[in-house]
Order: C-alpha cells, then sequence, then structure tokens
C-alpha cells in the first residue's frame, strides 16, 4: 500500500483538483493507496471538502487539527497514522505535480528507502523568496555534517522503515529536511519543475520561513554556538590590541583625552557581539525547554482513521 500525506491549511479550493490528479497517479501505479489529508487548523471550509470527499471516497482519510501546529508537525501526523509500506509527502497547494509520483515510486523499486523530488526551477515564487532558499539549503549543507540536499521541500517517497524510525523521534522542532537524511539508508532524487500554486496564496509567510530555517539550524548544527565562540575570541583580541593602544597614548604621546570616544564604541560593539551570543544560546535553551516540557506535538479534533 502506499500512503499520502498531505497536509493542510486553507486550501479548499486547491482539495478537489489534487485529490482527482492524485487518485489518477495512484490507480496507474494498480496499487492499494490511502489519502491522508491533515487539515492543520485552516481557517476556511478545507475541512468540511475534506469531510465530503471522505464520504464519496473510501480511500481518503483525514485528520483534523484542534487548532494550527504547523506544516511539518501536520506532516509529522501523517507519518504517525500512514499504514502503507510507502508513503509520499506532498503539499495541497499543487506545486508539487502528482503526476512525479509515478517516477519516485518506480525509482524507490530500484532499492531505494527515500526518494526526494528535487527542483529544478521554480515558478510563481518571488525572486526573494528563490534566492533565501537557496542560500538557505546551501548554508545547512555547508554547516552540517548530514548531507542534506539542495533544492528540495518535502515532495519524496519513503519506505516504512524510514517513516518508523521519524516516529521514534521525540524532538517538539520539526525539521524533516533533516531528519530523513540522518535516518540514512539509500536515498535518491528525481529532478522536476516545480509550477505555480493552483489557486490561492501560500500559508508559508517569511516569519514561518525564518522559523523552519531557525530549526533546521538548531537542530542539526551547533555551528552558531561555535561562531559565538569564536567571535568572542576574536573580539578579545581586538580588545587587546586597544588596550595596548590606550596604554601606548596614554603614556607616549600627548594627544590623550579621558573618557574618548573609541572607548564608548567599544563597550557598545563588545556588548552587542555578547546579546548575540546569548540570544543564540537562548535559542538552543528554548528548544530544550520545549522537549522537556513533554507537552504532546499535535492535538486531534476528530479522524476517520483507526491506529
Amino acid at each position: 500500500m502506499i500512503s499520502v500525506v498531505i497536509p493542510v491549511y486553507n486550501e479548499a479550493e486547491n482539495i478537489p483538483v489534487l485529490f482527482d490528479r492524485l487518485k489518477a497517479v495512484l490507480e496507474k501505479l494498480n496499487v492499494p493507496f490511502e489519502l491522508i489529508f491533515v487539515n492543520d487548523g485552516s481557517a476556511d471550509n478545507s475541512e468540511e471538502v475534506i469531510t465530503q470527499l471522505s464520504r464519496k471516497n473510501s480511500e481518503v482519510k483525514y485528520i483534523n487539527f484542534s487548532r494550527n501546529f504547523g506544516h511539518q508537525i501536520a506532516v509529522s501526523a501523517g507519518l504517525d497514522y500512514a499504514h502503507g509500506d510507502k508513503v509520499v509527502i506532498i503539499d495541497a497547494d499543487g506545486q508539487d505535480p502528482p503526476e512525479l509520483i509515478e517516477k519516485l515510486y518506480l525509482k524507490s523499486l530500484e532499492g531505494y528507502e527515500v526518494v526526494y523530488a528535487q527542483r529544478i526551477r521554480r515558478q510563481g515564487e518571488s525572486m526573494l523568496k528563490r534566492a533565501t532558499a537557496r542560500w538557505f539549503y546551501r548554508l545547512m549543507k555547508r554547516i552540517t555534517q548530514i548531507p542534506i540536499p539542495v533544492d528540495t521541500g518535502d515532495f519524496r517517497i519513503i519506505d516504512r522503515k524510514v517513516v518508523d524510525q521519524l516516529n521514534n523521534m521525540p524532538e517538539r522542532h520539526k525539521f524533516l529536511r533533516g531528519q530523513i537524511p540522518w535516518v540514512g539508508f539509500r536515498q535518491t532524487s528525481v529532478e522536476y519543475n516545480r509550477e505555480e500554486r493552483l489557486s490561492g496564496e501560500t500559508g508559508y509567510s517569511y516569519r514561518k520561513m525564518i522559523r523552519l530555517a531557525l530549526d533546521g539550524i538548531t537542530s542539526f548544527s551547533n555551528w552558531p554556538l561555535r561562531l559565538a565562540t569564536l567571535s568572542g575570541f576574536l573580539f578579545a583580541f581586538v580588545g587587546f590590541l586597544l588596550i595596548l593602544y590606550t596604554l601606548y597614548a596614554r603614556f607616549f604621546t600627548t594627544d590623550y583625552e579621558p573618557g574618548w570616544a573609541s572607548q564608548m564604541i567599544t563597550i557598545i560593539f563588545l556588548g552587542g557581539i555578547q546579546l548575540i551570543g546569548i540570544g543564540i544560546i537562548g535559542e538552543y535553551i528554548s528548544r530544550m525547554n520545549d522537549n522537556i516540557r513533554n507537552r504532546p506535538l499535535y492535538i486531534v479534533k476528530d479522524s476517520n482513521i483507526k491506529e
């Protein structure tokens, strides 16, 4: 069986079109399948659209959250409830073409536990969004020891053994694009061109993108902490040079002025570096605190899936 996990947030207009395309592709593969729509607290009528589809189609399953918990949490919930030997992750906006699932599936049959869709071009997105995404993935590749593939989202097919390992990971700040490479096994890619949204506006604001980037960096790299440490050594050295210059000016020149401006500049500059270091440490401590609380990752309001 193939399970397709579809996180949904305000995608009522796109769901019927996506369903028709998914059904056509999966029926062509001639394997049993289930479509798991995870409604992440949508403010539109996505819940009603999904419920109606489930009444007419037994392969349609749904999970309705009690509120919005976030995209990565919605995907994680779908993985928790998926029954398939292979699981496809795809967004509901139509940017990732369902027709590519056939290539992903056939590639997985060659012995790969993970086959991810790697973007060649991204249509319908601003230059700023394309540029920041490009920079982020290449930064992650440099600062982590995990081979996180560049230019990939969550669109991929993964084997049951990978799903089981992901479900055993307890962290609250999910970054599946890093967790899946971390698990290991045989992984490869299929290239494609990402399309424009079917309709509506993206729910992935720059604020959410920054939060996802922070989750990815803090979950898979200690580089920010090392950067803060290196900055501390660097500016301590600069401070030592300033001390030597101050002593030289005091005893060997005549232009020394008590309370000169450079002293204030130095204090403010070094104070700013210290605050940056404290802030970075605070980000890591905040995530540790979230895990210690041990609250549920999400709350299900209702579902038609039997665990």
